[in-house]
């Protein structure tokens, strides 16, 4: 059982649009509703590849309400912690080349009461059930320090869990002194976290040895159309998979997180699996989660054989 912790969930809605004309009145040509929040993202993926999650967050107001309401009709079990403030709603603005514009809301302020009640849920939901990893994922609401993700992953090894991280910034360099087993950049966060500009795959595997020399047990770096990196104790691999055509990316490295925890969070086989399911979601309308009907492992290729002076299609700085 995979258990995810969103400490900033959100309501997101997606329009699909012919093309996107600033100060025009646009129709959109498709809609849709999901649950959100990358820690939620992947409990989604858990539960399209039917296996077994528990997503905590905080929710409140009526589009917490939602939310929970949605997650549930998709077979997930959800453990809030009520709080004060609505939960945010956020919009996509998907075009049909695959470019994606985002508004994302800041989200409530939790008070002290509630960042501690939500630390004391993750421990709850854990002891209760055959949890073999949890997840923490994305930002940080207001009122949530940068070390809570630290003290997170701290409370979890105490209690033997294993743990991955999905966040970025200041949250992730404090949390890698507590030596997360798994986090999971992109490539921009990658960039920010060692403080220099990442042009080839090579910069970036430099840069995700440099994270496991800062605390990561391994790093999953997501470089988007180029494919994904592992660099664990027991080696480098490089992972990519051909893709018709990108329709969404909207959870993609989620459902790419979600992939390689299934497939047991380490070494090549995961990272096949973490392919093949990023490739699928980015073929599939909003945040839409891949089934395994959805994957195609003949179109991943995974290799030690890491081509360190391939540029980057996209260079993170």
């Amino acid at each position: 059982m995979i258990l995810t912790v969103t400490p900033n969930p959100s309501l997101d809605r997606t329009y699909e649009v012919p093309s996107l004309d600033r100060g025009e009145v646009i129709r959109a040509t498709g809609e849709r509703m999901d649950p959100g929040g990358k820690g939620v993202n992947v409990s989604r993926a858990v539960a399209a590849a039917g296996r077994r999650t528990v997503a905590v967050l905080p929710l409140g107001g009526a589009p917490g309400a939602l939310v929970a309401e949605l997650l549930h009709d998709q077979g997930i079990a959800v453990a809030p912690v009520p709080i004060a403030g609505a939960t945010r709603s956020n919009i996509s603005v998907a075009e049909p080349d695959g470019t994606l514009t985002k508004i994302n809301a800041p989200g409530p302020e939790l008070s002290p009461a509630e960042a501690e009640l939500l630390l004391e849920r993750v421990r709850d939901q854990y002891s209760a059930a055959e949890t073999t990893w949890i997840t923490c994922c994305g930002s940080l609401p207001r009122g949530l320090a940068p070390s809570w993700y630290a003290d997170l992953v701290a409370r979890a090894h105490a209690a033997g869990a294993r743990i991955a991280l999905d966040t970025s910034g200041p949250a992730l360099l404090e949390a890698l002194r507590e030596r997360p087993d798994v986090v999971k950049p992109n490539a921009e966060e990658l960039a920010a976290a060692v403080g220099r500009p990442l042009l080839t795959v090579g910069d970036a595997a430099k840069a995700a040895e440099e994270l496991r020399e800062m605390g990561a047990g391994a790093v999953l770096a997501s470089l988007g159309a180029d494919g994904q990196l592992l660099v664990s104790d027991t080696g480098v691999w490089f992972g990519s998979a051909r893709v018709d055509a990108v329709r969404s990316n909207v959870g993609a490295g989620d459902s790419s997180l979600a992939g390689f925890l299934i497939a047991g969070g380490t070494g090549p086989e995961a990272l096949a699996s973490a392919v093949a399911h990023g490739a699928a979601a980015v073929q599939l309308p909003g945040s839409v989660m891949p089934t395994p009907a959805d994957l195609d492992p003949s179109a991943v290729t995974v290799t030690s054989e890491v081509p360190l002076d391939r540029v980057l299609t996209e260079p993170a700085s």
